[in-house]
Order: C-alpha cells, then structure tokens, then sequence
C-alpha cells in the first residue's frame, strides 16, 4: 500500500490501510529512516503519531474479527479507486471519487466509508504499538525509542537524513497517542498482525 497520503482522501478525513497509517505517522522521512535502519525495516507499520494539528486522534472504538476481515478483504478494491486520485489534488474531493469509495465500503459490509475509516484508525492506532521484531504490543513510545536508536546505529545513513530522522521521532515522542481505551483491540489486531503488515507491504 502506499506511504503517501492521498490529498483528495485526505481532505475528506478518510484512506486507505496506508494511507491512515501514514497520517498518524510522523511523515516520509520517518519510513525512509525506517527501512534503511536494519533493526527497524519492519517498522514502516509502527510510525509515531504526529502532531494533533497534522492528525487529530481518532475516535476509539471497540473492533471485531468481521471488521478487521472486513478491511483486509476491502483493501484491493478501495486501493483500486485511491490509486487513480492525483497526488496533487484539490481540497475540494471528486463526488464520483466519493461516491466510488462509499459503494465499495458498503460492497464489503461497512455503513459508509466513514465507517471503514474510523476502524481502519483504530487498527492503526494499535498497530503503531507493536513491535515488528517481536510482534508484541510494547506501546507506540517504545516502537520510537526502538526506531531512533535503529537509526542512531545506522553507519549508511547520511548524516542530513539521519537528524532529520532523530529530529521527527522526537517530535512524535512529545505527541504521544492516546491510550488504547479498548485493551480487547490489542489482541484482535495481533491475531491479524501478520496479515495487516503484509497487506501494507504489498503497495509498498
């Protein structure tokens, strides 16, 4: 999936698996330090949150194994749509755009694609505190301190990219997410942790 958010997507406060991971990400440079940071290649699903002003914390709610199924299986057709808007889109979103997102969220057992989004949210907001070498949920303040000692360790990085790197995990430490209110969220989203992080790699 990809890295990038989707301006159009953006603008309407929803996306895809990737694109709601990267929202809550702390941006392209933090994945770019991840993947060339050994001990942190898995971690491009464990982004820290940004800032609130850059990604609002989502609305918590409880999920189930149906709406977790429900994503991945929704993944391939939504991705099929997000992937024809123009990264620099206008603010304004496409109604046909809109339209096409709503049928295929409804297509896959969803109310509406703000429903899809509002789970999708939640799994990342999970998925942000496990750790990919372990699979473990540690906390999303552990996947940074881990990322940024990976990327201190880095001898290939270069010296510009790697204090930008530091410089965006220790913003997203002073904005830490909020604490997962449904503990149950945990476990489901671990049970389903090998295949939420291949659906992501998949558009890597």
């Amino acid at each position: 999936m990809r890295s990038f958010i989707v301006p159009v997507v953006a603008a309407l406060g929803i996306g895809s698996l990737a694109i709601s991971v990267a929202a809550i990400g702390s941006g392209a440079v933090l994945a770019q330090a991840a993947k060339q940071a050994p001990a942190a290649k898995p971690a491009v699903a464990a982004p820290a949150v940004a800032p609130a002003a850059e990604a609002p914390a989502p609305k918590q709610i409880a999920l189930t194994e149906k709406q977790i199924e429900s994503v991945l299986a929704a993944q391939k057709d939504l991705d099929a749509v997000t992937e024809k808007l123009p990264e620099g889109a206008a603010a304004k979103p496409d109604p046909k755009v809109v339209a096409q997102l709503e049928d295929v969220s409804r297509k896959y057992g969803f109310a509406s694609y703000g429903e899809y989004n509002d789970v999708v949210e939640n799994i990342s907001l999970v998925l942000n505190g496990f750790d990919p070498q372990t699979k473990k949920y540690v906390g999303a303040e552990a996947v940074i301190k881990q990322q940024m000692a990976a990327v201190q360790a880095d001898k290939k990085m270069p010296a510009k990219d790697k204090k930008t790197a530091l410089a965006d995990l220790n913003d997203a430490l002073k904005s830490p997410p909020p604490a997962i209110e449904n503990k149950a969220n945990i476990d489901l989203v671990g049970k389903y942790y090998d295949k939420l992080f291949a659906a992501m790699q998949e558009d890597e």
